[in-house]
């Protein structure tokens, strides 16, 4: 069934109504369920692999039918249908259950789940539509090219025109409540309401412009032209690029650490603005686009060479890492276009002719790239899990450089595998690195925790005022071979503690220096934990640097004293007042203000 059945027919356009309508409706309603079931800890919750293959079936699933209901026969739909259910299905479930362990449902997804997934249903919906409505595997070029474009102009309308329905839902709700009517800003913020409404007015803009597909193309023709004559400025520069690089050499480029993610964007803008000039190949073009869409197909092949050999150089040095496999990933596919192109550019007959076949030919090839990607086959995690462990026991990295915490937090079940043999390791550096990185609490955490080796004894920790002690069970906690201890890790400095009883409950506290303050640790539920740090003002007589203020402080017999501004009590919360200049006045002499006072604790 064509578009121009669609709008000859009424019947099938009431028909198609109906069933995008209520496939919006549907996916909205099943998208608040589970919703509540998260909320509410009900399953799928209960589940996560089950919650985040729900997650993915419901929210992407229904694009099929959106898409297709117009144009595919029943059997395709249904077929096609079920197929983007399993995908989606299995790639929530694998990427739930290969991500992190103590995530829940589709919290344990990464952007290469949704990312993937999404470019795969477009592109596999893309070779079913043509391919059956011309009844044959593979269509012609024209049918690919002509569809892509339109539902890909369908998508930017009807997410422009969701956006605008909920901008007028926001701007009601704020005129009414200008009068006291506070109904519409209830309403729109009720997730029973938000979910379907914003499900199905997508599904409805999809009908408007399916059933005025001829405007759709008249937007799409615009968008190609203006697209199109981008592509000499974009040969330009590229070419400009370079000619450039034989004067300066390739150590500038290394040296920005982001070369082949710029050089695969670079790319990426050549092969666009090539087709945005050649569309389906029957459009006649100017003599200018000709010749930029043959040069920028010369131009990408050392492009992406360039890319290759930049990637192939990180890889060389520091092993595979996720992002590197993804960009090798990318890299394959632009190996693959530039080479087609390339061909296209130097190939006699009829302009870039060997750019149709190149671009059929692509898209399976970015199918099966993207299912080895979200799959075990080659899932980024995995590989580079495999592949940083083996350089590690191999002795390529040291363990004293080797990130332990990649392991542990960002490298999903594989990491977290890897990094529980590693604490068993037969080589002690081994072991030593992985017990160091199990005390850290989160990826980004700060540890001064040294070797247990290179550690002060706890005896060593000079104790203020004099004749003090710090309480057995302190040294008992952080005196065990393997306790975290963010402080007293430089070898070559003293440490220093006092011992107070600050806040008068009988029980004294530990202030300890610690980086650049003075943190203070208090016991709570049977354990010693950091409270929190004193950060001088930074105000000191003439006659005392900052290290001599640091040492008084700690040293000193400490008095405790009222605050000059009381804390405030609201809602539950204390609400403790920050003054915004400190008060360095005394007096018994003048007193400066440090010009660089002491920062907080990094810990």
């Amino acid at each position: 069934m064509t578009d121009q059945t669609v709008e000859a027919d009424p019947r099938a356009v009431r028909r198609t109504t109906v069933l995008r309508l209520v496939t919006g409706l549907a996916q909205g309603l099943l998208l608040y369920w589970l919703y509540q079931a998260n909320e509410h800890k009900f399953w799928p919750h209960t589940q996560p692999q089950a919650d985040a293959a729900l997650g993915l079936a419901f929210l992407f699933a229904p694009f099929v039918v959106l898409a297709g209901v117009s144009t595919l026969r029943w059997r395709t739909l249904a077929a096609w249908k079920g197929a983007a259910v399993l995908l989606a299905a299995g790639v929530g479930a694998y990427g739930v259950w290969s991500g992190d362990p103590a995530a829940r449902g589709v919290d344990g997804l990464g952007p290469l789940n949704f990312i993937g997934l999404a470019a795969l249903l477009f592109i596999g919906h893309h070779l079913v539509e043509p391919a059956d409505i011309e009844r044959r595997p593979i269509a012609r070029f024209a049918s690919y090219f002509d569809i892509t474009w339109k539902h890909g102009v369908q998508l930017v309308l009807a997410a422009g025109f969701t956006g605008a329905f909920w901008l007028l839902l926001f701007l009601a709700a704020a005129l009414f409540k200008l009068i006291g009517v506070d109904a519409i800003d209830a309403l729109i913020k009720t997730e029973l309401f938000a979910f379907p409404a914003t499900t199905t007015m997508f599904a409805a803009a999809v009908q408007l412009t399916d059933v005025r597909a001829g405007l759709v193309r008249g937007v799409r023709t615009v968008a190609l032209t203006l697209l199109a004559w981008l592509l000499p400025l974009m040969v330009l520069i590229a070419g400009g690029f370079l000619l450039t690089l034989p004067f300066t050499g390739l150590e500038p480029l290394w040296k920005t650490r982001s070369a082949t993610a710029m050089l695969l964007t670079a790319a990426a803008f050549l092969t666009l603005l090539t087709n945005a000039a050649y569309q389906d190949g029957t459009e006649a073009t100017a003599v200018v686009l000709k010749w930029a869409a043959r040069l920028a197909g010369l131009l990408l092949v050392p492009i992406v060479a360039l890319a290759a050999y930049g990637l192939s150089l990180r890889i060389g040095q520091y092993g595979l890492s996720t992002d590197r496999i993804i960009a090798a990933a990318c890299v394959l596919v632009a190996a693959g276009y530039a080479i087609g192109y390339a061909v296209a550019a130097v190939r006699p007959g009829p302009w870039m002719k060997t750019l149709e076949a190149t671009n059929i030919a692509m898209a399976f090839g970015v199918i099966v790239v993207l299912l080895a990607l979200v799959t075990p086959l080659a899932d980024p995690r995995r590989l580079s899990v495999g592949d940083q462990v083996a350089r590690l026991e191999g002795g390529k990295v040291k363990a004293k450089d080797f990130d332990f915490r990649f392991l542990r937090f960002d490298a999903g079940r594989y990491g977290v595998d890897a990094f529980g043999r590693l604490k068993t390791s037969k080589d002690p550096e081994i072991r030593e690195g992985a017990r160091i990185a199990a005390l850290l609490k989160g990826r980004y955490d700060r540890s001064d925790s040294k070797p247990s080796s290179e550690l002060k004894p706890m005896s060593q920790i000079q104790v203020f005022p004099k004749g003090q002690a710090l309480p057995a069970d302190f040294v008992e906690q952080f005196g065990a071979p393997d306790a975290y201890r963010p402080f007293c890790g430089a070898s070559d400095k003293p440490c220093r503690a006092n011992v107070k009883d600050l806040d008068e409950d009988g029980v004294a506290e530990v202030l300890i220096e610690a980086g650049d303050g003075i943190a203070v640790y208090k016991r709570m539920d049977g354990l010693w934990k950091r409270y929190g740090f004193f950060r001088l003002t930074g105000c000191y007589p003439d006659d005392v640097d900052p290290e001599t203020d640091m040492t008084r402080f700690i040293t000193g017999a400490l008095e405790t004293t009222t605050p000059d501004m009381p804390d405030i009590k609201h809602a539950g919360q204390r609400l403790r007042i920050t003054p915004e200049q400190p008060r360095c006045e005394t007096a018994e002499r003048p007193i400066k203000q440090r010009s660089a006072p002491f920062t907080p604790l990094a810990y």
